[in-house]
């Protein structure tokens, strides 16, 4: 597979400075291992009017069968010869894609830490590709490249230019030329390549609508062949491309309304159980978790149930946090954790203090254990009662971490909320709400099972007859004598608890790699909607 990407310029804008923009210099020939074959980089020519850039993928066809990717176009499933001799090592394909995220990552996102005005500079530039597979013809490719600034040549191949009479194959050369920043041109390219050879040459898997969603931030919101893009790219699979239309629908809206997009879509939003006040209430209770965390001196902290990251984008603000993990169910919530805190943008020392990774606390999981405390805020009402022992024991008895700090809503406060109707709790997806007594009882008989002292504590304005909006509770190891003391143990009064669950049941072990893919259904991605695991 072949592809050049050219540029002009003059004495002041040289073009050689494309080689800035790829990190690739222009003296050098480079190559680069792929899971597929060998990437080579190139410059046929470089001087400062003109630069040429070439990315040359030599496909193994044996490494292709090995990794399970062999049985595509070159024959039937079962038809071993097919799977050697086909178009993969000629013909642009995702592979291609995916060698160009691999070898210009860094151009892709616009960076370029030698010359960083140059990323947001656009530049003439012309991009051939010799040999493109276009299912749908040359009508297709100009539909899906010309909406987005480009002059576009598709040239159909023939099938053999000995045998006129045979007519043109569904192979095309391809000559894009336009003024576009290179960032944008090499995520057109990521995107567009596949779609138009209708096949991914590997498994795709829920992670495919985020990386989509990158590559296609900014143009495929309004791209007038949208479904087709993204029908074509997630390989046909209707779930993924359900939601990853949602989630276009919902930027357009929060584009249009200039708002951020969980502003819009409350399926992700962490509150809507608050009136208008001058502190929101999310505010306050950000602010007493990190108190408590202070009060404890905890370095190492989870957040159980992060959604989109509002306490971790506290906790980094803050130098006593040396290392920081989320953890979520919902594949979509880490996405906009991901974007909200902009970790490709993050310093790399920042950056090291942060992991993101997905996970149900209805199981045990070996990659929570160690850590200084625990965070489980507004997350144990989205979680079924019968489910309750398995969280548990999940953190207090596998993760066991030294400090834990557990927030959820009083529902005795509800009636305070003029626009709850009476008996309504506070969002759809809650499966309780607590009394105070009810989370009293509960929160004492965990940590007596599992050997913490428990503190209470209000969070918000204390109504004199039905207490705060929000109750939390501090639960700290017997004989850890390493924290401060944090909440008011002496608030509140013990009672019955409805939901106290009872045994140590782990609901068996599960230790999936970070930021896979979820095998939840549905877009659960509130703070902790660990009942669906």
């Amino acid at each position: 597979m072949f592809l050049t990407i050219t540029t002009t310029g003059s004495a002041d804008r040289p073009a050689t400075d494309l080689g800035y923009l790829l990190h690739k210099h222009p003296d050098n020939a480079q190559q680069f291992s792929t899971a597929y074959g060998v990437a080579h980089v190139l410059y046929p020519e470089a001087d400062e009017h003109r630069c040429t850039a070439a990315l040359l993928l030599e496909v193994d066809p044996v490494a292709l069968v090995r990794r399970g990717q062999g049985k595509g176009r070159g024959g039937a499933p079962d038809s071993a010869l097919g799977q050697y001799v086909n178009d993969r090592p000629y013909a642009a394909s995702s592979l291609l894609a995916v060698a160009l995220r691999s070898v210009f990552a860094s151009a892709m996102k616009g960076q370029c830490k030698a010359r960083p005005e140059l990323p947001g500079r656009a530049m003439p530039l012309r991009i051939e590709v010799p040999v493109l597979p276009a299912r749908g013809g040359a009508e297709l490719v100009g539909k899906l490249f010309e909406p987005l600034g480009w002059s576009v040549v598709a040239e159909p191949l023939p099938l053999d230019e000995t045998f006129p009479e045979w007519g043109d194959s569904r192979y095309v050369r391809l000559v894009l030329e336009g003024e576009r920043r290179l960032d944008e041109a090499l995520r057109h390219l990521y995107v567009l390549l596949p779609v138009l050879d209708d096949a991914k040459h590997y498994w795709v898997a829920p992670d495919e609508v985020d990386k989509l969603l990158r590559a296609g931030e900014g143009w495929l919101e309004d791209h007038p062949e949208q479904r087709v893009i993204v029908g074509r790219y997630l390989a046909r699979r209707w779930a993924l491309t359900r939601q990853a239309i949602e989630r276009l629908a919902l930027e357009r809206l929060a584009e249009a309304d200039d708002v951020d997009g969980e502003e819009i879509d409350n399926a992700v939003d962490e509150e809507v159980d608050t009136e208008q006040k001058p502190v929101p209430l999310a505010v306050q209770r950000r602010e007493a978790i990190l108190a408590e965390l202070r009060a404890a001196k905890a370095a190492r902290v989870l957040d159980l149930g992060c959604g989109q990251g509002q306490l971790v984008g506290a906790l980094l603000k803050e130098r006593q946090f040396t290392e920081i993990v989320g953890v979520d169910v919902s594949m979509r919530a880490l996405h906009e954790a991901r974007r909200r805190l902009r970790l490709d943008r993050m310093s790399e020392r920042q950056s090291e203090r942060v992991r993101l990774v997905q996970g149900s606390l209805a199981y045990t999981d070996s990659r929570l254990q160690g850590y200084d405390a625990a965070v489980l805020s507004e997350v144990v009402e989205h979680v079924d009662p019968a489910r309750l022992p398995a969280l548990e024991y999940a953190v207090f008895g596998a993760a066991r971490p030294r400090t834990v700090v557990v927030t959820t809503p009083n529902v005795e406060y509800n009636v305070r909320w003029d626009s709850l109707p009476a008996g309504h709790v506070r969002h759809a997806d809650h499966r309780f709400e607590w009394t105070r007594e009810e989370f009293r009882r509960w929160a004492q008989e965990v940590g007596a099972r599992h050997g913490y002292a428990v503190t209470f504590g209000p969070v918000g304005p204390e109504d004199p007859e039905v207490g705060p909006p929000t109750q939390l509770a501090r639960f700290r190891l017997a004989g850890d004598d390493s924290a401060g003391q944090g909440s008011d143990a002496g608030r509140g009064s013990g009672g019955g608890g409805a939901h106290s669950g009872g045994g140590k049941d782990s609901g068996g072990k599960e230790t999936g790699g970070e930021e896979t893919g979820s095998r939840e259904s549905g877009s659960r991605s509130m703070r902790g909607k660990e009942a669906a695991a």
